[in-house]
């Protein structure tokens, strides 16, 4: 039996640090899914296929093989066999992601493949739509909110950080866009599970974060 610990949220609410301290101290696989939808996202760019054609992008995805390992605590990404951990958190990649995971069929491609992941593991997977559709019968649900601009301030801190050149300008207009998609797509829609625990992040350190959720799953696990 596994045990499955779902997360979602918009982006910026600190849910992939969380989700990566976590897994390491509780000793839950950690399985970041929207690396799985940018791996699909670098594909598409190393092949030169633009975000119109759809049918291409379709196409291109049985010639697309992800896998992800854990070395020293830390998550690396695979595509088709080379290591893309740094790349798919690229600019370019950042900018198309959200458009190309909203096309239902590589949703409905990169949902099996992250079940696939997660088979027969304890695991901790964070994304849009994990408690509402990719595992519905989630042990733990959890939705992480926060307000835009204190997300798109996280998130141009992590860009500085990362050496990827984007304003904070860029960010915040990025961050709206993607919320925006992420909240109207046809499948896997961002969304609050009926039966998710709500907690604001506005206010929150990275610290309190972690310890409310980590409370939460170790009271559900019985540990």
């Amino acid at each position: 039996m596994s045990f499955v610990v779902a997360i979602d949220g918009p982006a910026g609410t600190g849910k992939g640090t969380v989700t990566s301290l976590i897994s390491k101290e509780l000793g839950l696989v950690n399985i970041d899914t929207g690396a799985t939808y940018r791996c699909v996202a670098l594909y598409m760019i190393q092949n030169q296929i633009k975000l119109e054609e759809k049918e291409k992008i379709i196409a291109s995805l049985p010639a697309i093989h992800i896998d992800m390992k854990n070395e020293n605590g830390e998550q690396i990404v695979f595509l088709n066999g080379k290591e893309v951990t740094k790349e798919i958190r690229s600019k370019e990649v950042t900018q198309i992601v959200s458009q190309v995971s909203s096309i239902k069929e590589v949703r409905f491609a990169m949902v099996e493949v992250q079940r696939k992941l997660a088979e027969g593991k304890d695991v901790i997977m964070e994304g849009r739509d994990i408690t509402t559709y990719v595992f519905p019968n989630a042990d733990v649900k959890i939705y992480l909110d926060g307000d835009e601009n204190e997300r798109a301030r996280r998130r141009f801190k992590e860009m500085q950080e990362k050496g990827i050149n984007m304003t904070y300008e860029e960010v915040l207009k990025n961050i709206q866009a993607r919320d925006k998609n992420d909240k109207e797509k046809e499948v896997g829609a961002l969304k609050i599970a009926e039966d998710a625990i709500y907690i604001d992040t506005t206010h929150l350190t990275v610290e309190e974060e972690k310890e409310k959720v980590k409370e939460i799953i170790k009271e559900k696990r019985g540990k």
